[in-house]
């Protein structure tokens, strides 16, 4: 799958873009809830001989991730010890890894999926992709921020050290977050002549002007860009999606022309 065709979808396209990130997901800010007891719940849960899970699953995967964060801070303030280090003596196996999972915010969850991404030999491209694809500026501003309080080096060293080529470019470009924000006034002049410059820099010429793609890809908002993928003509856009395949993308170690038919 090529790079462009990840970007189009981790942006969500067709979604609608007016409603906020908490309108999702089956997790709703619990309406009775009260963090000093769910805190004394979960301390009891846990000196419970044999531990009852059952109690701590409950409370934590019916909670937003504010109130979970709000129980860690009373959990703390009544006992004198994180949540978290609690749970990781108390649990194991699967369990241990998604509740401790569930304690962290989203930007610390993020940042410490991109450092396991990058972490020992090879790089999971997936999970970088899937992270700095789909947030927001605000979002990847945050996630740098707390990459850095908690690592103690920054995500784009990070990225570059671990990546190469067009993709490494790709990656640390896409995780400045400088993407326009959307906005109610649509530039169709500079969209056409966007899908021009994609096509310019692309198919119609022998090689790919990466820059113009990398720059157009990272820096035009998610409206603009889902404009712009209806303008250029389908066999266009599968040509242009198979060059950045082999100029911003290593699938597997494969050439090009053994997974995509160039158009003629």
């Amino acid at each position: 799958m090529s790079t462009v065709h990840e970007i189009l979808c981790k942006l969500s396209l067709e979604g609608d873009h007016s409603t906020p990130p908490s309108a999702y997901g089956s997790v709703k800010a619990y309406t009775n809830f009260d963090a000093e007891r769910d805190a004394l719940n979960i301390e009891t849960a846990i000196k419970t001989k044999g531990v009852d899970e059952v109690t701590i699953v409950n409370i934590l995967t019916n909670r937003s991730n504010a109130q979970r964060q709000d129980i860690a801070f009373a959990y703390q303030r009544r006992t004198k010890k994180e949540l978290a280090s609690a749970l990781k003596s108390a649990l194991s196996g699967h369990l241990e890894t998604v509740i401790l999972g569930l304690l962290k915010t989203p930007a610390q969850y993020d940042a410490s999926e991109l450092k396991a991404s990058m972490k020992g030999l090879g790089t999971d491209e997936d999970s970088l992709i899937e992270i700095i694809c789909s947030r927001t500026n605000q979002e990847l501003q945050e996630i740098n921020r707390v990459y850095k309080e908690m690592y103690k080096t920054d995500l784009e060293k990070d990225i570059i050290s671990d990546t190469s080529g067009d993709f490494r470019k790709l990656m640390v470009a896409l995780a400045k977050g400088r993407r326009a924000e959307d906005g109610s006034v649509i530039d169709y002049e500079l969209i056409d002549q966007d899908a021009r410059d994609l096509y310019d820099a692309g198919v119609k010429r022998k090689g790919t002007d990466v820059p113009k793609w990398i720059s157009i890809m990272t820096e035009r908002s998610v409206c603009h860009l889902q404009k712009g993928s209806s303008v250029l003509p389908h066999q266009y856009l599968i040509g242009t999606r198979a060059t950045a395949l082999m100029t911003c993308w290593r699938a597997s170690g494969k050439r090009l022309k053994e997974t995509w038919k160039m158009p003629s």
